[in-house]
């Protein structure tokens, strides 16, 4: 992996969108101090989000309690341990290896995907230029008309000139109302490049599906995630993919972080709504893209980087057509490739 550089240069109006969103993160922090606190066995209480409701996650600002003070704030402590490291139910490329288990050390984990208003920070700060930025574009999904579905293959994805993290669509598009979203259209190295400013890293594959498998491994971890009624408990696709979304979840395309009940980690969304970049490269047993190859749609003067492992499936993930809104699914997608579907969390190990 190459080493990134953080050219620094002023980032025209992330100032005062910083600073709004900052103050009123402050501000949410003593109103969190009656909510339920989550428990971490290395420093004790500390205040997490509140969230797991519609009402709560279209509240939150989208940067945790304490950010930037506290170098553990918005994680959550695993202690690790053994777990079937994939699944005999899911695709070829999931297949567990051998019969035995596999284990993870400790380690801290962000409750919830990146958000905008977290990223905002980091650009603020150091002046850092995503990979979509530099290539003036990125792959972003829409729900593509009938001719477009009968004049070429995979036409709800297009590669959007000058498309970025603070242009989801494009020049004129924003990310104003958008901040407690995740932030996509970034390339692993734009992760891993927060990930570093805060002195962490991007979990691997193992430690990503550990996390969310949240402590079980029953057959209902390969279905789609609905409560008793029916009702889905993640942000997915529901209807005929691409062209009708039924919406039974409440979202018809990203939704803000922690809109659904956390897992038995305490960690939100590691199911759907946005795919997250591990650091693995993408080994063993290949399995096409069923979401689609967003490289297709890319310039064909774009080199084609290492296909790297994602995990979690995303808002288009559906029952016709993707299915990998499982912990144990897994996809590939090029390194340095962005789109509209993919975000991030990062980890700390912990020492020894």
């Amino acid at each position: 992996m190459a080493v990134v550089s953080l050219t620094v240069k002023t980032v025209a109006g992330y100032g005062v969108v910083f600073a709004a969103v900052f103050g009123i993160a402050m501000a949410a922090s003593a109103a969190w101090s009656g909510a339920p606190r989550g428990f971490d066995d290395a420093n004790g209480s500390r205040p997490l989000a509140p969230l797991g409701s519609e009402h709560a996650c279209e509240r939150y600002s989208g940067l945790p309690a304490g950010w930037r003070d506290d170098p553990k704030a918005g994680m959550v402590h695993l202690h690790g341990g053994a777990f079937v490291f994939g699944s005999r139910r899911g695709y070829e490329d999931e297949r567990p290896a051998g019969d035995g288990k596999t284990t993870v050390g400790g380690f801290w984990i962000d409750q919830t995907d990146v958000t905008n208003a977290q990223f905002a920070a980091f650009v603020h700060a150091t002046g850092y230029v995503t990979e979509a930025e530099k290539q003036h574009g990125a792959a972003v999904f829409h729900t593509p008309t009938r001719d477009e579905m009968n004049a070429r293959d995979l036409a709800w994805w297009t590669w959007v000139k000058d498309a970025a993290w603070n242009r989801p669509g494009g020049p004129g598009s924003r990310i104003d109302g958008r901040m407690n979203q995740p932030v996509t259209l970034v390339t692993q190295t734009d992760a891993l490049a927060y990930a570093r400013w805060l002195g962490r890293d991007l979990p691997t594959e193992a430690e990503w599906e550990y996390a969310g498998k949240g402590g079980r491994d029953d057959a209902d971890l390969d279905v789609a995630p609905h409560d008793a009624h029916g009702k889905p408990t993640a942000n997915y696709w529901q209807g005929v993919f691409p062209v009708l979304n039924t919406d039974e979840d409440g979202h018809a395309g990203l939704s803000p972080v922690g809109c659904y009940e956390a897992n038995g980690f305490r960690l939100y969304d590691m199911i759907g709504n946005a795919w997250e970049w591990t650091k693995d490269p993408y080994t063993g047993a290949h399995q096409s893209h069923t979401n689609g190859d967003t490289a297709a749609v890319a310039p064909a003067s774009r080199r084609h980087d290492t296909p790297m492992v994602i995990k979690g499936g995303s808002f288009l993930c559906s029952r016709d057509y993707c299915v990998r809104y499982r912990a144990s699914s897994r996809e590939q997608q090029e390194a340095d490739l962005p789109a509209s579907h993919i975000g991030f969390r990062t980890i700390s190990r912990d020492a020894g």
